[in-house]
């Protein structure tokens, strides 16, 4: 399995949590490669557009939605990269920090080693693998493998009803998506490029000294 964190290469200060990641990994056995965010600068809509998923699911209350479509086409760019490919891909926000080892553990589309990064969740009942229930959506995208098969459900999902990547990414959309528990991913997050202010108050590492840039 390949994994990928998703860096803005003109942001200083995420490239500096995406090199903060690598390191995080690699001390837990784990290579970890930049990969080239998309930005509101690269037309993400054009691009979208093209591969014929819609953006209307982006206009909601919590994040701006030019930088809320050009993160979803970052996590997209890479589901497409999976299917290409034919590999396995673990996917990465850049302040994701990694706190153990990845268990090496079959699975059949989309696994979330990612510990919920905002709001309440529930705590899963078994250590390992398990069906995703700390949300009914990924707990934060920060985190998580796709086969290329689960890669591929997700570019066909997006072609129906495209959302911010986390909340898209859920049980109603997908009855095949696990987490493993205990966590081995966490978020170490003291800005955000993607939501108002709004959208970060529920954030459990949110504090007066939090930026959105």
């Amino acid at each position: 399995m390949k994994g990928y964190v998703i860096t803005i290469e003109t942001l200083e200060q995420s490239v500096q949590c995406a090199e903060r990641c690598i390191k995080s990994a690699s001390r837990n056995g784990f290579p970890v490669s930049m990969f080239a965010a998309s930005t509101p600068a690269d037309n993400p809509l054009d691009y979208l557009a093209q591969e014929g998923v819609g953006t209307e699911g982006f206009k909601e209350v919590y994040s701006r939605f030019h930088n809320c479509v050009a993160a979803f086409t970052s996590h997209y760019r890479l589901w497409q990269k999976s299917v290409e490919e034919n590999e396995t891909l673990m996917i990465l926000e850049h302040d994701a920090y990694f706190l153990d080892q990845i268990p090496d553990v079959p699975f059949s589309n989309i696994l979330s080693f990612g510990q919920p990064s905002y709001g309440k969740f529930v705590t899963p009942p078994t250590i390992g693998k398990n069906k995703l229930i700390s949300k009914q959506y990924l707990p934060g995208a920060h985190a998580y493998a796709v086969t290329p098969a689960g890669a591929a459900q997700l570019i066909a999902q997006a072609k129906v009803c495209a959302k911010p990547t986390d909340v898209f990414i859920c049980n109603a959309n997908f009855d095949n998506i696990e987490e493993y528990y205990p966590w081995p991913v966490e978020v170490r997050d003291s800005f955000t490029t993607i939501q108002k202010e709004r959208g970060c108050l529920a954030k459990h590492n949110y504090n007066e000294t939090y930026e959105v840039i």
